[in-house]
């Protein structure tokens, strides 16, 4: 039986539910003697799991310090196997190096705000309850309420189109700008007033604020500029036969990892989706594990909602050098 017909479970009272771990742990494959990394460590449900899975060392890494503290109080518990290093998955390529770890076999991403960073009203990555204007993962350098108290109309529209996908961006812009002028925003509660008085809520009940707040969200982390980073320094950190593996919450980052994806694979319809500077991808670095991408089961999507919007693609790395060249 794979891992992927195992029943779902999250875990002895645990309050984190990991989307995805079996299906995670079935592309990743993780065995005795293994290098495995965790990108995105959140509250470590993927990295416990792979090291109970089998006798590896992993490493983790995450740039918000209250994951990186819970992170360190794991060490103890998996002696000489686990390994936190605090910083932004992006910079995956130097952390690991500078930490002296050697090639390493697997790699898993966790894309997005993690749901106990969305517990947290004083992080103010939710609107549900009122907290500081704030969505900085790393807790340092400007806030989102920086950035729209600061922002010229057009940028704050822009930020909000691309990356919420809300088409009635400039009207949102405009009324942040207009509000701003009498009292700056400070607050999540102010923010989603100011959205919802100029947006319609939609037919399948998704509060109007939810597209802006993913928005900032995504622009104060630079979390699609995270992705791309991430995922050119996995092909080179990997070794033959390694599993890169990454799971999405949204369309943006679902399909810069598809497109990646194929163009890696060899899809030569996609070999315009080269970063500014790449080089053209002569030949495949990788081969796809899953034609498609994987969505979590009806047992999980019972016990845990956030699964719905939940997406996995894998691929293994295969003998050629980075960048392709044979």
């Amino acid at each position: 039986m794979t891992m992927r017909n195992l029943p779902f479970d999250p875990g002895p009272d645990n309050p984190h539910k990991p989307v995805l771990l079996r299906e995670v742990l079935d592309a990743l494959q993780p065995t005795d003697g293994d290098i495995m990394v965790d990108g995105t460590f959140g509250a470590g449900g993927y990295s416990r799991a792979i090291l109970d899975a089998a006798p590896c060392v992993l490493y983790a890494i995450d740039r918000d310090p209250s994951a990186v503290a819970t992170g360190k109080t794991m060490a103890a518990q998996y002696p000489g196997r686990f390994h936190m290093i605090q910083g932004c998955f992006g910079d995956i390529g130097q952390l690991l190096p500078a930490n002296d770890a050697p090639k390493v076999d697997g790699i898993v991403l966790d894309i997005g705000v993690s749901s106990m960073q969305l517990d947290q009203a004083e992080r103010g990555f939710s609107f549900r309850e009122d907290g500081p204007l704030d969505m900085r993962m790393s807790m340092s350098g400007p806030t989102a309420a920086d950035f729209i108290n600061t922002a010229a109309e057009e940028d704050i529209a822009n930020v909000i189109y691309r990356y919420g996908e809300e088409r009635a961006s400039r009207k949102v812009a405009h009324k942040i700008i207009e509000m701003r002028q009498e009292t700056p925003f400070a607050t999540t509660s102010q923010l989603a007033r100011a959205v919802r008085s100029v947006v319609r809520k939609s037919k399948d009940g998704i509060d109007p604020a939810t597209r802006t707040f993913q928005a900032l969200r995504i622009h104060v982390n630079d979390e699609l500029g995270e992705l791309d980073r991430a995922l050119l320094a996995a092909e080179t950190l990997l070794k033959p036969g390694g599993r890169l593996v990454v799971v999405t919450f949204h369309s943006l980052e679902d399909r810069q990892v598809k497109t990646f994806f194929k163009e890696r694979s060899g899809d030569p319809s996609k070999m315009s989706r080269r970063l500014p500077g790449e080089p053209e991808i002569a030949v495949p670095t990788f081969g796809l594990v899953h034609r498609k991408a994987v969505t979590a089961q009806k047992d999980e999507l019972r016990a845990n909602p956030r699964s719905r919007s939940a997406k996995l693609r894998a691929a293994i790395r295969n003998d050629v050098p980075a960048g392709g060249k044979s």
